[in-house]
C-alpha cells in the first residue's frame, strides 16, 4: 500500500488504542466491591496551596479485599487528605489512627450495583464514540488522498481495513464491558 495510506491506518490504530487505554483506566475507578488503590486516584488534595493527586502525597494500599489504607508521606497531611476523601463524594468515611487513614469499603447494594453498571456502560459508549471518530478522521483522510490521485482500489481497500480495525476495537470494548459488568453484579 501507499505510504500515506499506511500512515493513515497507523494513526487510526493509535487513536483507537489510546481510547481503549483511557477506557480501561476509567473502569478501574469504578469499584466492584473490592478495594483498589485506583479508586482514590482522582482525589485531589490541597498540598501547600496547590491541588495535587492523592497518590502523589501518600501511599495507598490494600491490606485486604475490603480495606484501603492511605499513609501520607508527611504526617501533617492527614487532616487534608481525610477532608479531600470525604469531599470527593466517593461515599467513603476514613478512620484516622494518627499515622494513616483506614477506609473500609462497604459492600455494594443492588441499587448501587445497577448504578455502577450504567456508569460503566456510559464509559464504554464514550470509548466507542472516540473509536468511531478516529474511523471518520481516517476515512476523510483516505478520501482526500483519493482526490489527490490515490487509486480507487487502494482507497476502497484502505476504507475496508479501517472498518475492520474499528470493528475489532468495538468488539474489545464490548468484551471488556461484559467482564466489568459481571464483576460489578457479582455478590
Amino acid at each position: 500500500m501507499n505510504d500515506e495510506v499506511e500512515f493513515c491506518l497507523d494513526s487510526a490504530n493509535e487513536s483507537m488504542g489510546k481510547a481503549m487505554i483511557h477506557f480501561d483506566a476509567e473502569l478501574l475507578k469504578i469499584r466492584a466491591g473490592r478495594a483498589n488503590p485506583q479508586m482514590l486516584s482522582g482525589v485531589m488534595v490541597d498540598y501547600y496551596g496547590s491541588m495535587t493527586a492523592l497518590p502523589q502525597v501518600a501511599n495507598v494500599g490494600t491490606p485486604d479485599a475490603r480495606t484501603l489504607t492511605v499513609q501520607p508521606w508527611e504526617k501533617g497531611m492527614l487532616a487534608a487528605i481525610n477532608k479531600a476523601i470525604i469531599n470527593s463524594n466517593l461515599g467513603f468515611s476514613p478512620m484516622d489512627n494518627g499515622e494513616m487513614l483506614i477506609i473500609n469499603i462497604p459492600p455494594l447494594t443492588e441499587e448501587r450495583r445497577v448504578e455502577l453498571v450504567k456508569r460503566s456502560k456510559g464509559e464504554s459508549e464514550n470509548c466507542k464514540v472516540v473509536i468511531r471518530s478516529a474511523r471518520k478522521d481516517a476515512n476523510d483522510e483516505i478520501k482526500k488522498l483519493a482526490k489527490d490521485g490515490l487509486a480507487e482500489d487502494l482507497a476502497k481497500d484502505a476504507e475496508a481495513s479501517i472498518q475492520k480495525l474499528t470493528d475489532t476495537y468495538i468488539t474489545k470494548v464490548e468484551s471488556v464491558l461484559k467482564v466489568k459488568d459481571a464483576e460489578i453484579m457479582k455478590v
